[in-house]
């Protein structure tokens, strides 16, 4: 029965387009801004992160690869290490605390994530720059012959 334009509509069927185009609108925001991102303009003196890294006894790579103040992201391993100090190494979890993206470049003593701009200081993880809130959680990473192994 098709409804006549000059009719009123009843308040609930407006109620029920609004709640539709309001639902469809938040479902558009929530997948922009939850899903990972790739970071193709990380800074390229950090590697590209996509270097496939040996699987046996997790080993990640050498650790020649790591600058001394900052870092390489392994995106397949979700890992990211830095080397704060000649010969120190850490291990964090290259997921950013704030919306779940794979962080993008590693800086300036910093750790960034691309997509909204987070950033996490490469001595223990913490957040230098929000909007993330928590730290990156530590991984447990050793040196072994010039290699560098997880767990």
């Amino acid at each position: 029965m098709p409804s006549d334009p000059s009719t009123p509509q009843p308040e609930s069927s407006r109620r029920g387009m609004l709640l539709g185009v309001g639902i469809v609108g938040l479902a558009g925001t929530l997948s922009a801004c939850g899903g990972s991102k790739d970071a193709s303009s990380a800074d390229p003196s950090q590697g590209s992160g996509n270097a496939p890294a040996q699987s046996s006894g997790g080993t990640l790579g050498k650790t020649s690869d790591i600058p001394v103040g900052g870092g390489k992201i392994y995106k397949s391993e979700k890992v990211v290490v830095t080397q704060p100090q000649q010969g120190e190494y850490k291990a964090f979890s290259a997921v950013c605390t704030h919306r779940g993206c794979t962080v993008g470049s590693v800086s300036g003593g910093k750790i960034h994530c691309p997509c909204h701009g987070s950033a996490f200081n490469v001595t223990d993880g913490s957040v230098a720059n929000g909007p993330a809130g928590n730290p990156l959680p530590s991984k447990s990473v050793t040196v072994q012959n010039g290699e560098l192994k997880l767990g």
